[in-house]
């Protein structure tokens, strides 16, 4: 499976942003999908996670009420609307799979990871 983020740029404190993810190369709809973030000097930081069916998503704390994960199985694509963005929102986004079959949700592993898309706001 190959993973394809976009969506990423520079927005002002309190402004929106939408990244995407286009998935190729395998069965999208066998993946629970994920939204991972990692900051300048940072550990990579989970941000959200999306069941295969879109059925349950799960959010850090952090972004709970302010950024919404959904996917669409018919065009193979993940979503992450961000909105009242705060600074400490900057970071690389990183979508990755997890394969579903494994019963776990949230996931603890991930199979697959894009190659991020930066988002940086200002203050």
């Amino acid at each position: 499976v190959q993973l394809g983020e976009s969506g990423g740029g520079l927005v002002q404190a309190g402004g929106s942003l939408r990244l995407s993810c286009a998935a190729s190369g395998g069965t999208f709809s066998s993946y629970h999908m994920g939204w991972v973030r990692q900051a300048p000097g940072k550990e990579r930081e989970f941000v959200a996670a999306i069941t295969w069916s879109g059925g349950r998503t799960y959010y850090a704390d952090s972004v709970k009420g302010r950024f919404t994960i959904s996917r669409d199985n018919a065009k193979n694509t993940v979503y992450l609307q961000m909105n009242s963005m705060k600074p400490e929102d900057t970071a690389v986004y990183y979508c990755a799979a997890s394969y579903s079959g494994r019963g776990t949700f949230p996931p603890n592993e991930y199979d697959y990871w894009g190659q991020g898309t930066q988002v940086t706001v200002s203050s």
